[in-house]
């Protein structure tokens, strides 16, 4: 347990590591999209009546990355855009979308002050002084999140709050010496770097999150010790069946020079894998056909047929979809049909209307219901039947691969 423990924390460093490594390489990639000469072309822009330093438009952003990176369009809208949802680059007008808009959009790079590689936690206090400046250069007319906010850290933090309006005071008092542009700018700054921390959570976004909050109370706490115990548990009980951690039998062509992997029989650890999961059964070729022998001896091979046939039609060739649909219909969902599955009557309708203007994803809901159906009672019924009895009788043990 120890050394899968150890293995653990590694594993955490080095994500750590990759992830400290991308924020640099972020970073350096920004300053250089700043570089004065052959960087991104700049101007200064009206924003209301205050003329704004440094401006820069999205298409003028995404036809750099584009030439810089060499890459599409659509790659390059995608990595601006999450420059601007990490806060690299903030929009001037629209400031809660934080997307790249390939048009006349107005942004500016965030002050390197604000960029994540510096690793400034967004700690309430800060949040909290924050509002309170804003609440008072707005005099109480902060959006509709920001007051909500601002109720909250009031009342959570009632103890300091004298000193939260007294940091907030004097915060704006400095900024009020400063020139309009610099502190039209600065707010900008600062407003960018909080919608990135601590963004307006729309309607849906809150519903769902409700959802899940309700969800939790209703479960109880877990320990991390009945975490990482279950974690181990996991990890022992697939130990020797990982290619990569014993040796494999009869041989992992991947890994070794024989190439004798698919047989005719089993051996004893493939069949005792099938054990472990359905998925495991069906995801093993020899396991699935041993499966649909069983299937076939209690009258029943339609369900394997119908999942199949679902697989076929999800990823197979888009010209073949309507020409596979029919065929499904005709065997599998028609009344009277030949191999007709047995799903309750709201799936099958919904199925039947959908195969009107077929697609790849129209047999999830039918497709879903029969592996369950198989997962939660054929599966177990296999386990005890004679078929798998017999072929755990017959299953090899072959001598493992000798590395040398």
């Amino acid at each position: 347990m120890n050394s899968i423990l150890t293995q653990v924390l590694v594993l955490s460093r080095w994500v750590r590591a990759e992830c400290k490594t991308m924020e640099m390489a972020s970073s350096a990639f920004v300053v250089e999209m700043q570089d004065p000469k052959s960087g991104v072309k700049a101007s200064d822009q009206k924003l209301n009546i205050t003329s704004i330093p440094h401006v820069i438009t999205g298409q003028d952003i995404l036809a750099w990355i584009v030439t810089k990176m060499k890459v599409t369009t659509e790659e390059a809208q995608a990595f601006g855009t999450m420059l601007v949802a990490y806060g690299y680059i903030y929009p001037l007008q629209n400031h809660r979308k934080l997307v790249l808009v390939a048009d006349s959009t107005l942004y500016r790079f965030q002050t390197p002050y604000f960029w994540p590689v510096q690793k400034w936690p967004a700690e309430d206090i800060d949040y909290a002084i924050y509002l309170a400046k804003r609440n008072i250069r707005k005099k109480g007319m902060l959006e509709p999140y920001e007051q909500e906010h601002y109720n909250n850290l009031h009342k959570w933090m009632n103890y300091k709050w004298d000193f939260i309006v007294m940091q907030a005071t004097e915060q704006y008092k400095a900024s009020k010496e400063r020139k309009k542009p610099d502190r039209v700018v600065l707010d900008c700054q600062e407003r960018a770097y909080w919608i990135v921390h601590r963004p307006p959570v729309s309607t849906l976004e809150t519903c769902v999150c409700n959802i899940f909050l309700t969800q939790a109370l209703m479960r109880s706490a877990v320990k991390s010790s009945v975490s990482l115990t279950a974690f181990v548990k996991y990890v022992t009980t697939h130990h020797t069946h990982d290619p990569l951690l014993t040796n494999p039998v009869p041989s992992n062509p991947w890994i070794t020079d024989n190439d004798e992997f698919c047989v005719d029989i089993p051996t004893k650890l493939s069949v005792e894998r099938w054990a472990l999961s359905f998925w495991e059964l069906i995801s093993d070729q020899r396991g699935r056909a041993d499966f649909k022998l069983f299937l076939k001896k209690e009258h029943s091979g339609e369900n394997m047929a119908f999942y199949e046939a679902a697989e076929e039609m999800r990823w197979g060739a888009a010209t073949a979809i309507p020409e596979k649909s029919q065929f499904i219909f005709n065997t599998f969902l028609k009344p009277g049909a030949p191999r007709w599955i047995n799903i309750d009557g709201r799936t099958m309708g919904l199925t039947v209307k959908g195969l009107d203007c077929p697609h790849r994803y129209v047999l999830d809901a039918a497709q879903t219901h029969i592996f369950l159906l198989m997962k939660k009672d054929t599966f177990y019924r296999y386990l005890k039947s004679p078929v798998y009895k017999d072929m755990q009788k017959k299953a090899l043990v072959p001598a493992p691969h000798n590395f040398t």
